[in-house]
Parts: C-alpha cells; structure tokens; sequence
C-alpha cells in the first residue's frame, strides 16, 4: 500500500455486545482525527454460537434475544443502503450500554424512529427473513479471524483480527497510536494473537 494511501477499515459488530461498543467509540475517534474509509458490518453473536451446549443459561438468554437487533441492522442496510448501518447502531447501541436498557422492541422502535427509518422494519426482528444476509456478512469478517474469537473484528485493508478489546475507549493522541499501533501489527504476515486477562469491565 503507497504511504499516503487512505486505510480501509472494515469493522464488524454485533449490538448487543459491550466490547465492540467500547471499540466503535475508539474507532470513532481514530476516524475524527485520521483519513481513514470506516465500512462497518454486522457480525452475530447468536450465529457464532449456534449449537453451544456449553453456554451458561444466562449467556444463551443473551444470545436469544440478540438475534432481533442484528436483523434489523441488516434489513435497514438491504433496504436504505450502507449508510444507514453506523447512524443505527449508535441508536440501538447508546440505548443499550451505556443506557443500561434491556427492552428489545422499545430499543430498535426509538432507534429507527431517531434514524428516520420505518418503523416497519422492526417486524423483521422475530423472522428469519434477512438471515442470509445477516450470515453472509458475519462470515464475511469471521472468516478474517477464525470461529474462536467473538467481536468486534476490525480488518485494516483487509488483514483482520479480533478487537482491540479495550476499556475505556483511548481519545486524543492514545487512540491514534493504539491504531497505529494496530496498523503495524498487520504488516506482519505471522502475527496471530496477544492477549491478558481483563480485570476491568466497559467503562462506557
């Protein structure tokens, strides 16, 4: 890639999950003060785990109830365009993390309505009617990364990695090296994982 070349980052998200909101608010900043061609995605949680009998019963709860806002990210995007994707998810998103809120049908009700989507496109949440598309888009990241990771995925003109998983979401100049820092982490062909256990939890 020539140096000057604007960095495509494609990141995928799943909305029900607090790691990839910490990340989006730190992919935000990165894009307020960089050039850099942000396309996000939607990834699912409730895909990732079809079949898991492993779950704790709450985690599947979660994943259950999951399945309604990813579908109507999806339907909004096949309907309206790539452009709605982010504006969506920031209103499902703020709702749900840092809004501490639970109620699905309320959540993605007010979420479109603050977008100015149709309301109708919340009916899709309890359908399977956009699931192809909402898998071939979750395969579309996780096979940057491979099945045992969850989300977000951020690839960087296309070498991709689970996270970064960070909390709080880096602002300023510590966002920008964390980027760049995961920029140069791309440029090495055999750079596969690094990870510490968490000690802290989103910091929203």
């Amino acid at each position: 890639m020539p140096q000057n070349a604007t960095p495509v980052v494609d990141f995928w998200f799943d909305p029900a999950c607090p790691w990839a909101w910490m990340t989006s608010r730190w992919m935000d900043e990165v894009a307020a003060q960089r050039d850099v061609d942000v396309r996000w995605h939607v990834m699912s949680l409730a895909v990732l785990n079809e079949g898991r009998d492993d779950l704790p019963e709450r985690y599947r709860e979660l994943m259950t109830s999951a399945w309604a806002a990813v579908r109507v990210v999806i339907a909004a995007q096949r309907d309206h365009g790539d452009g709605v994707v982010k504006p969506l998810y920031d209103a499902l998103g703020t709702r749900i993390h840092p809004g501490g809120r639970s109620d699905n049908e309320a959540i993605i009700a007010e979420a479109l309505a603050e977008v100015g989507l149709p309301a109708e496109l919340a009916a899709v949440a309890g359908t399977t009617d956009v699931d192809d598309l909402l898998r071939a888009s979750h395969t579309e990241g996780i096979s940057l990364v491979g099945t045992d990771v969850g989300t977000p995925v951020v690839a960087i003109d296309g070498v991709g990695y689970f996270g970064p998983v960070v909390t709080p979401a880096p602002t300023g100049d510590a966002a920008l090296a964390l980027f760049d820092g995961l920029v140069a982490m791309t440029k090495v062909p055999g750079f596969y994982e690094l990870k510490r256990s968490r000690t802290a939890g989103p910091q929203f």
